[in-house]
């Protein structure tokens, strides 16, 4: 009997965390549907779940160590494995503000969702994944925070290091989990139509999740520590 794996995607009421789980579902994986807003998750699984998909709801604050902590305990307890972490929560509170304006509570913040949370959620999810000797780690970043050239353009701050951060640190635990057969990976969905993009974004959030899913359904031995764009290998 083939194994049933378990997705968790963050931040997926909507845009392309939504359609992440839409995807993930519709290649058969049981989808665990997370996001700080119950209501708003809720409704997001029950609309999924209608159109005949495996999806659960759980709420999850990737900025708070309680709510992970509670989740975690969940996932162990209740769902018994946890074999796809997306990281797709994210906050952009920028604006316009440059790196000698934006404030301290601004860049804490945003920090907290975009990085800090990743980091305790992955490690939450290691624990299972190691006893599985499976697992895939999926960090949703964006080109923003590409090394070529992209940051030395200056402007947003608070998104584009912490996004540049949590490429650094899929590299760094890519590493530490060598020979586990854990896969960790970030991607940048381009520029998306989503609440976050904009109406006039070129890509849609089916574009945007593409490479997502891709990254978290990788056979045993694929590339790990990697950054991709539409599936092909971008430069940091």
């Amino acid at each position: 009997m083939a194994i049933s794996r378990i997705a968790v995607v963050t931040g997926a009421n909507r845009g392309i965390g939504l359609e992440i789980c839409r995807q993930l579902a519709k290649l058969g994986l049981k989808v665990v549907l997370t996001a700080r807003d119950a209501s708003k998750g809720e409704a997001a699984r029950a609309a999924l779940t209608k159109a005949g998909m495996d999806v659960i709801f759980y709420p999850l604050d990737v900025a708070d160590d309680t709510s992970i902590e509670s989740f975690s305990r969940y996932a162990e307890q209740e769902l018994g494995r946890w074999d796809v972490l997306i990281n797709n929560a994210g906050v952009y509170l920028d604006g316009s503000q440059s790196s000698v304006e934006v404030s301290g509570e601004t860049f804490r913040r945003t920090v907290a969702i975009n990085l800090t949370g990743p980091l305790l959620l992955s490690q939450a999810a290691i624990q299972l994944m190691r006893k599985n000797r499976y697992g895939r780690i999926v960090n949703v970043s964006t080109d923003m925070a590409a090394h070529d050239g992209a940051l030395s353009s200056g402007g947003y701050p608070s998104y584009r290091i912490s996004k540049a951060g949590l490429n650094a640190m899929t590299r760094v635990m890519a590493a530490d989990l060598r020979g586990t057969n854990i896969l960790v990976n970030a991607m940048s969905p381009g520029w998306v139509r989503t609440d976050m993009g904009g109406a006039g974004a070129p890509r849609s959030v089916e574009q945007g999740a593409d490479t997502a899913v891709w990254l978290a359904t990788l056979a045993d031995g694929g590339p790990t520590g990697g950054y991709f764009r539409d599936r092909k290998p971008i430069r940091w």
